[in-house]
């Protein structure tokens, strides 16, 4: 069955466990993020990478030009390469793809986007991200096809030629969903969406897929974008979405066996 991996990047994520479990499993498309390596690249280049809150509390990545020049550099550059070495030292054979190769994720670039910053609501015009309209699945299939892992991850591309950021989550929803996958697994630094953070023994196990908007307000931060990506992908036909831990031994396998919050 195809299983869509995607890696966590913030402090506290762990790879090596699903590293090896894609290695040795056929039919795993793995997506990453990697937030803390573009946080690093930005303080060491001297442009630091601010966030901001939209009205709705989703917290996202500030990305003008210069910015995104930073991610660009550490995910494509960075991030990606490492995930691609670390699965050919365990004996894998695996392509990396930013959105822009092959245009792979073509993106709408979001004509400006909303802030919320001294209890006022600002405009912020010069950001350079987007949202994912389309995914090439047929390039993932040959890759799959040929017993090579694809190594997705952002930036993606508009159809007019723009390279935008993107959202990692939401990126592995729309490939999971473009791509027919049986399962989404999103691996975080915490054991699943928690009802009371940072407490894991208030882990919710299991969200039916039509309550997913119900249980949407207990999702702050960077989770919330992880319960929207679980929405997308189901809304796309994906079987199941499991938020789950990385640590440990086989964290793929565990979350598929239930460990984590299922939604389904």
């Amino acid at each position: 069955m195809t299983v869509v991996v995607k890696l966590g990047g913030a402090p506290g994520n762990a790879w090596d466990g699903a590293l090896d479990e894609v290695a040795r499993t056929p039919d795993r498309i793995v997506v990453h993020g990697g937030s803390d390596a573009v946080d690093h690249l930005g303080e060491a280049m001297g442009r630091p990478m601010p966030y901001y809150t939209s009205p709705s509390g989703v917290v996202s990545r500030r990305c003008d030009p210069a910015q995104l020049e930073v991610v660009t550099l550490a995910l494509a550059g960075g991030v990606q390469t490492e995930i691609v070495r670390g699965l050919g030292a365990r004996g894998a054979r695996a392509v990396g793809l930013s959105g822009v190769d092959g245009r792979l994720l073509i993106a709408r670039r979001r004509k400006g986007v909303r802030a919320v910053e001294g209890g006022r609501v600002l405009h912020l015009t010069d950001d350079r991200s987007g949202a994912i309209e389309a995914v090439d699945a047929s390039l993932l299939r040959l890759l799959l096809g040929a017993g090579i892992v694809p190594v997705v991850g952002p930036p993606a591309v508009t159809a007019e030629g723009e390279v935008v950021n993107v959202d990692a989550d939401r990126a592995a929803a729309a490939v999971a969903g473009a791509v027919g996958a049986e399962a989404l697994v999103l691996l975080t630094n915490v054991p699943g969406l928690l009802r009371a953070f940072p407490d894991p023994a208030s882990r919710i196990p299991h969200v039916a897929r039509d309550a997913v908007d119900e249980i949407l307000p207990l999702a702050q931060g960077r989770m919330r974008k992880k319960v929207l990506a679980a929405r997308d992908a189901l809304a796309d036909g994906v079987g199941r979405v499991v938020i789950a831990g990385s640590s440990g031994p086989d964290p793929v396998a565990r979350a598929l066996a239930g460990e984590g919050t299922v939604f389904a």
